[in-house]
């Protein structure tokens, strides 16, 4: 007769306990144990693989006698996707996109199926109908013949149907909606997610059939289940953005293919998500007038030039502690610079409320902003508007200095190429790079008192 397996598995990070621990000694944290029902299976099951497993030759390799192969990959047909995924869809990966509900992940990836018309793809569904794909597919309006929909939970159900259909490609919808019969646990359990998701890993890397999972994500903003699950997959795309305005970005956050630094730009649109090729046009508004307060910058996401609009709003305080309010930029970073403004430069900005905002609903870490940050707060205090041809490429340090940053010609060639006059940059930016060859006008200084004296006098 089997016995029943149970064991506790953490919910935060997936570590697993023979007895319930009230706090988790591998993350550290409290009440996160739940017990998860493991397979019935009988003595002579687990000698045959015991067995089996003592039968297999195991032989290590010198480094010199494995051969290099270069990844053979297949576009995906959205150049914002490929550009996330480092280049293409790479044959037997593992691929986890997630997002809140409603974000777009769904439309994405049928979008994306969709459009592969010549490739033959299998999506499997366990939240929606077959009707309400064919409905949502109609509103994208793209046909393909190759496009197959099943709608299943059950892994056995669907590796049936993969073996049927051959797909060049699955797409599951939703991970969390999944349930292997090796387990007696309910779908979307700790267990269930981690035992379907490594029967999808063991299929794609046998067969070298790319799989995306969609996965929901918690309150916190974290991928829902086991913390595991980012290990096992290869892949790991966030797609975010506010559901109140009409862009989305698809940001990577793990990647054994490529870069971890790459974002595509996606605007929803009633007949789908329409690639943005070039950011800035929704990062940079447009202006009837001048405005104080409002400078352009440059950053960088990967290898792609960003020029995005910083927007600030200065004036006196109101109640005895002025207010320091960033939207899409650094609490602790907004403090730093107005206490440099105030140190090195003599501005009293400790009397003043300051607000500060990313426009486009973006965030951005890159210290590069920073002397366009300094610039629209001083604008903003002295009611001086900055001209709308000028944009910034500079960090600020502590001693009012400005601090070279990295792929300044990117930069400078962007900002050229959508029209800017003039750039101020460090002086102490790459010597390498030739400013000659820019027909934009390449200000350099040393220190942020003397770009103050050449904008404002």
């Amino acid at each position: 007769m089997a016995k029943t397996k149970t064991s506790f598995f953490c919910q935060s990070c997936g570590y697993e306990s023979a007895k319930w621990l009230g706090k988790c000694p591998s993350c550290g944290s409290w009440n996160t144990f739940v017990e998860e029902i493991l397979s019935k299976e009988d003595n002579a099951r687990n000698e045959w693989r015991q067995e089996a497993n003592r039968s297999k030759v195991v032989k290590a390799k010198s480094l010199h006698e494995i051969q290099a192969v270069d990844d053979v990959r297949f576009s995906a047909k959205d150049e914002e996707l490929n550009r996330v995924l480092g280049g293409g869809i790479v044959p037997g990966s593992l691929v986890l996109v997630g997002g809140e509900p409603g974000i777009g992940k769904s439309t994405l990836l049928l979008q994306v199926g969709l459009q592969l018309g010549q490739i033959r793809i299998l999506y499997v569904s366990g939240e929606e109908s077959e009707q309400q794909i064919k409905m949502r597919a109609e509103r994208l309006g793209i046909a393909s013949e190759n496009f197959y929909i099943l709608t299943e939970t059950n892994t056995k159900n669907i590796f049936l149907a993969i073996e049927e259909v051959q797909p060049a490609i699955v797409v599951i919808d939703s991970i969390q909606t999944l349930q292997s019969s090796q387990l007696d646990s309910s779908p979307g359990s700790i267990g269930q997610v981690r035992q379907c998701a490594a029967e999808l890993m063991k299929f794609a890397k046998e067969t070298d059939t790319p799989v995306f999972l969609i996965g929901h994500i918690t309150k916190d903003g974290l991928l829902a289940g086991p913390k595991v699950l980012e290990h096992m997959v290869d892949t790991v795309l966030q797609f975010e953005g506010d559901r109140h305005l009409s862009y989305r970005i698809l940001r990577t956050t793990k990647n054994r293919f490529g870069s971890t630094s790459e974002i595509g730009i996606y605007e929803m649109m009633g007949t789908g998500l329409r690639e943005v090729s070039n950011p800035s046009e929704i990062l940079i508004s447009q202006k009837d007038r001048s405005l104080s307060g409002v400078t352009i910058g440059t950053t960088l996401e990967g290898n792609r030039p960003l020029l995005i609009e910083i927007q600030s709003l200065v004036c006196p305080a109101s109640f005895g502690t002025p207010q320091r309010t960033p939207t899409g930029f650094d609490h602790k970073r907004l403090n730093m610079l107005l206490a440099v403004l105030e140190k090195r430069c003599g501005f009293k900005m400790g009397i003043h409320d300051v607000f500060l905002n990313i426009a486009g609903g973006i965030r951005v870490e890159d210290p590069a902003i920073d002397l366009a940050a300094c610039i629209s707060i001083i604008s903003s205090l002295e009611e001086i508007p900055v001209s709308d041809k000028a944009c910034f490429a500079a960090e600020i340090g502590l001693g009012g200095e400005l601090r070279a940053v990295n792929k300044i010609d990117l930069r400078i060639s962007e900002a050229e190429k959508l029209g800017f006059n003039e750039i101020y940059i460090s002086k102490y930016s790459s010597k390498s790079v030739d400013y000659r060859k820019f027909k934009i006008d390449v200000k350099a200084f040393g220190q942020l008192h003397e770009v103050f004296q050449d904008l404002f006098g």
